[in-house]
């Protein structure tokens, strides 16, 4: 049974996810979009260079949701061990995974930026 409580939460933790999400989100739409066209531009070919930031924006995507599902796994044992080992630093798994959350956001924004600037060219 919900508490009347739980809408609020709940609200909250779906806009911090999205805020985080979103911010890379943002940065790879514009880095996706500006990239597409100065990529034609510079070669003159709009295939390739659709070709050439998707494939980009698909492996920043690919590499956050390794290291995002990386975090998770090993995450408490590396820092388990830095701290055993005496060698703390500021390296946290909730830290982590907030990095490789913005990596898949801005990722994903480069692939969408850049179809959207390949579908209007």
């Amino acid at each position: 049974m919900a508490q009347s409580g739980d809408p609020p939460r709940l609200r909250q933790y779906v806009a911090v996810r999205a805020r985080l999400v979103g911010g890379g989100l943002v940065v790879g739409l514009l880095l996706g979009g500006l990239g597409m066209a100065g990529w034609t531009l510079y070669t003159g070919d709009a295939r390739s260079s659709e070709a050439t930031m998707f494939a980009l924006g698909a492996l920043v995507f690919g590499f956050g949701l390794l290291g995002w599902s990386g975090s998770i796994l090993a995450g408490r044992g590396i820092e388990a061990m830095q701290e055993h080992m005496g060698t703390r630093r500021n390296w946290t798994e909730r830290d982590s995974r907030r990095a490789m959350a913005r990596l898949c956001g801005g990722g994903g924004g480069i692939m969408v930026g850049t179809s959207i600037v390949a579908a209007l060219l």
